[in-house]
């Protein structure tokens, strides 16, 4: 049956993903950005698609969320938020109007118009100081940077309106996510860093000792677990995982998108405080309860990131 879907963010790396699998299933996406983070380039290919609608607005001004809404929305998917560990370091106060006062609006208008709510929320959110095994949804919380701190807030919130006023929500956290359209500067995730340094034949640049390790989640398997996580009935009022179950240290990621002649190297950590020993989902709640498990592996979602990354680089040379 197809449904009305309000996407904040939804020109961001994960939002552009989450409007691609809400149109392939034949809904009709109303996406709202402000383009601080999002890109104009990342939604393109949507332009033509009668079913897919952007406002160039901002979470933090409900009237922007309000006029989303108006559109006889059934179900909302909130990605729009700050999302940089260490800008959230020296900009805290960004990070919390975006996180806490911007997830409070979309709380608002969906609780005015009784929306069931997908929240998108972080793996960042956990303790990270003893994860010796996949962390599952029971894993104590424990935030140490302001980003995690607003996303945990956030969260904390959401539940406050899923219990006090019986709104559907569900808690949904990623784990790494990479792939196309994810920025591939500082601000981007490792694969995506790796792949373009690679393809410009530079030094893979490896921070502190590489022996790290990340549980990578390919965009689109994001995607579809984001948006059967906001559609199913079953997560209702659950924190939800979605990772691979099996962790990479950046050592090997290194090694597994480095080609003939790039040189790795290793180079001191610019901020060792922020740094994650391990990070490794447990991801059987969302098999139980969704059925849903990743169907691309780090090799053949690095391939697909390479070919994408070429063929942007064709273009624009």
């Amino acid at each position: 049956m197809s449904e009305t879907v309000a996407v904040t963010g939804a020109a961001g790396f994960i939002g552009r993903w989450v409007v691609a699998e809400l149109l392939d299933r034949g809904h009709t996406v109303y996406g709202l950005d402000d383009f601080s983070n999002g890109s104009e380039r990342n939604i393109e290919e949507f332009r033509d698609n009668e079913a897919f609608h952007i406002n160039e607005g901002d979470v933090r001004s409900r009237s922007d969320i309000s006029q989303l809404f108006e559109h006889g929305v059934d179900k909302c998917v909130h990605l729009a938020a700050e999302i940089d560990v260490q800008e959230s370091l020296e900009d805290p106060e960004a990070h919390f109007e975006s996180n806490v006062i911007g997830t409070q609006n979309v709380l608002e208008v969906c609780r005015r118009t009784n929306t069931r709510l997908g929240l998108v929320g972080t793996c960042m959110v956990y303790d990270m100081t003893d994860s010796k095994v996949g962390i599952n949804e029971t894993h104590p919380t424990k935030p140490a940077s302001p980003y995690a701190g607003s996303k945990l807030a956030a969260e904390d919130l959401a539940e406050g309106y899923s219990h006090g006023y019986d709104l559907p929500i569900t808690i949904l956290r990623p784990f790494n996510t990479y792939g196309p359209y994810q920025k591939t500067g500082m601000a981007g995730g490792v694969v995506s860093i790796f792949t373009s340094r690679d393809i410009r034949g530079d030094a893979l640049k490896i921070f502190g000792d590489g022996t790290q390790t990340r549980d990578l989640l390919y965009a689109t398997d994001c995607a579809r677990f984001i948006v059967e996580g906001t559609f199913s009935d079953e997560t209702i009022g659950e924190v939800i995982n979605a990772g691979t179950g099996t962790d990479v240290s950046i050592n090997e990621l290194a090694e597994l998108i480095a080609t003939d002649g790039t040189e790795i190297t290793h180079v001191e950590h610019h901020h060792p405080q922020s740094e994650v020993q391990k990070l490794l989902c447990d991801p059987s709640k969302a098999n139980e309860i969704l059925d849903w498990e990743p169907e691309v592996t780090l090799e053949e979602g690095v391939s697909r990131l390479r070919k994408w990354l070429r063929e942007r680089e064709d273009m624009s040379g």
